[in-house]
């Protein structure tokens, strides 16, 4: 996420200063933050979600991270179906999204 944020500043479309809110914002929901706790569970892959991964890179031509992203969105969406939007800037990726069935944020 923070690579993102900070991609998206050297492309003109943030500035330094909201970047850098924003990826602070992330890291205090990612590892906590004072008092409070982290917002997010931090897990690893289970190997069909990989193989879901290298499916979506060739199919969609998107980078491994994005794939690996959209592979966990989709293993979402098969245990809850009202896990059915993804939240993401990158044009190959909300493409992907697209076709794999999602609704886009923004």
């Amino acid at each position: 996420m923070p690579a993102a944020l900070w991609r998206k500043h050297r492309e003109g479309g943030l500035a330094a200063e909201a970047a850098s809110v924003l990826v602070a914002e992330f890291e205090a929901d990612y590892f906590g933050d004072g008092g409070e706790q982290q917002r997010f569970a931090v897990m690893g892959l289970p190997a069909g979600t990989l193989d879901d991964a290298a499916r979506l890179v060739a199919a969609h031509g998107i980078r491994a991270y994005d794939a690996l992203q959209l592979a966990s969105a989709i293993a979402a969406r098969e245990a809850d179906a009202d896990c059915a939007t993804v939240a993401c800037s990158d044009r190959r990726l909300r493409q992907a999204a697209a076709a794999e069935a999602f609704s886009l944020l923004p």
